[in-house]
């Protein structure tokens, strides 16, 4: 009986964009960070918030993604929230930050800076 292992696939999509931005935040990283970690802590308006941190440390059972430029360990109390989205990096004249294509979102804030599920 031969078993076969299927790799399981990523809780998130990252665009090349976002795969760039965190290779520019690596490169600038404060000594000791291994990566940056992908939260969603309760705040907000709506409930959750997305927030992106550097980590000195990979915590058990983090979800790991290995980048060209960089790590993102994604929350393992937020994999659940996150899971089919696709995290982006944008800049326009006025802003720049990480945007997220979330299908589990049912809502958001007014200003766009917290959701719910």
């Amino acid at each position: 009986m031969t078993t076969t292992t299927r790799q399981r696939p990523a809780a998130l999509t990252l665009t090349p964009g976002a795969e760039a931005r965190i290779a520019a935040l690596m490169a600038r990283a404060p000594e000791g960070a291994m990566g940056v970690k992908l939260s969603t802590p309760r705040r907000g308006c709506s409930g959750l918030a997305y927030s992106v941190d550097y980590v000195t440390a990979a915590q058990p059972l983090d979800e790991r993604i290995d980048t060209p430029g960089g790590t993102l360990f994604v929350d393992a109390g937020s994999v659940l929230y996150l899971v089919g989205s696709t995290m982006d990096w944008v800049e326009d004249d006025f802003a720049a930050g990480f945007v997220f294509n979330n299908p589990n979102a049912k809502g958001s804030c007014g200003c766009g800076e917290s959701f719910t599920v």
